[in-house]
This record gives structure tokens, C-alpha cells and sequence, in this order.
């Protein structure tokens, strides 16, 4: 039995369990978002992180990184298990082709299992949607949660995908919005938000 995840958000820089093989590649209809609150990892429930889900969005491109699962069940019952704790404020386990950058059209690997997140707000309790530039980048300079802030987080993103050849331009922009935040704000004061 072999386990395809797809991963787009934190799984990039650190995917927490045992796989065999690590390709890097893309997924086609989605684009990274983020609009996911995180309440237990980096950010609490009185502040929470935003971290990433991807959207549907038609001729859009998300890069990534498939994680080969391979060894029979038990092996595959534990990373799955693992996934569900680290990815529990995801609702949505989806199935998509895995496309490498040396053929855009062939899928690469059929049904990779991506988790992702029902977009809408009443259903979905962690997803907080779409917010200005600003304010998205306020909410991560300031959310800190068990697992640290949220601002390492999107950094580690941010380096994750230019080491595999294919940054995010929303990513870097987010990112240097935080900076410019960062910037203004004295770090003693940031923790006591």
C-alpha cells in the first residue's frame, strides 16, 4: 500500500512523520490562502493564528511537496493519524493529481490526499476568510500559540518554497508586510499582545 499527502502550508518545511520519498511538484485549481485560524499550535482561541488552506481558483497553480508513505498499513494508520491531530482545524480531505514541473499535463501521481478546508464561516468554525493585506499581517505578527508565533510559521514557509525553486508571490508579500510591521513594533511589547 502506498500513501501519497500533498503538502502546501507547514508540511513543506516540516512534515512531523515518517515518509519514504519527498517530491517536489504541483497541484492545479488552487492557490494557497491564508484564512485558516490556528488556535492550538500558533495562536490561541482568544488570538488565533492564520495559517494556510488552499482555494479554488480556475488555472491557478499551487507548489508543494508530495510525501510518499510506503510500507503497508500500519505504517500508513500512524501518519494518517498524525495528520488528523496536526491538521485538525481541516475539514476536507480531498484527492488531487500531483503534477511535475517537466510535464504540465500528465499527472505526475493520482489521488494524493490534501487537506484542506470547507471555505464558510457557519460550517467551518476555523476558517476566518479573506482580509486586507494589513490586517492579515497585524493578526501574524502578533499570534503566538504552544508551538511558537505565527510569524515563524510564515517565514519558514516563505524559505520552504524558495528552497524548492518556486516561491508564492502572495507569501513574500505577506511576509515583507510583516517585516514592515515588525519593524515598528518593539519586540517586548509584541509578546505582551
Amino acid at each position: 500500500m502506498v500513501m501519497w499527502v500533498f503538502g502546501y502550508g507547514s508540511l513543506v518545511w516540516k512534515p512531523g512523520f515518517e515518509y519514504d520519498d519527498r517530491v517536489v511538484g504541483f497541484i492545479k485549481g488552487y492557490k494557497r490562502v491564508f484564512d485558516v485560524a490556528c488556535i492550538d499550535h500558533r495562536g490561541t482561541p482568544d488570538f488565533p493564528a492564520r495559517t494556510c488552506t488552499l482555494e479554488s481558483q480556475e488555472g491557478a497553480i499551487c507548489w508543494g511537496t508530495a510525501f510518499c508513505v510506503n510500507g503497508g498499513p500500519e505504517k500508513e494508520k500512524l501518519a494518517l493519524e498524525y495528520l488528523e491531530r496536526r491538521e485538525c482545524e481541516y475539514d476536507i480531505r480531498a484527492h488531487v493529481d500531483f503534477y511535475r514541473e517537466a510535464d504540465h499535463e500528465t499527472p505526475f501521481l493520482t489521488g494524493v490526499l490534501v487537506f484542506t478546508s470547507t471555505p464558510d464561516k457557519i460550517s467551518n468554525k476555523y476558517f476566518l476568510g479573506p482580509a486586507p493585506l494589513e490586517e492579515m499581517a497585524g493578526q501574524i505578527a502578533k499570534a503566538v500559540g504552544p508551538c511558537g508565533n505565527n510569524r515563524d510559521y510564515l517565514f519558514h514557509l516563505e524559505k520552504a518554497l524558495y528552497d524548492i525553486g518556486h516561491v508564492d508571490d502572495e507569501v513574500i508579500e505577506l511576509a515583507n508586510e510583516v517585516r514592515r510591521i515588525l519593524g515598528g513594533i518593539d519586540e517586548l511589547a509584541l509578546s505582551k499582545m
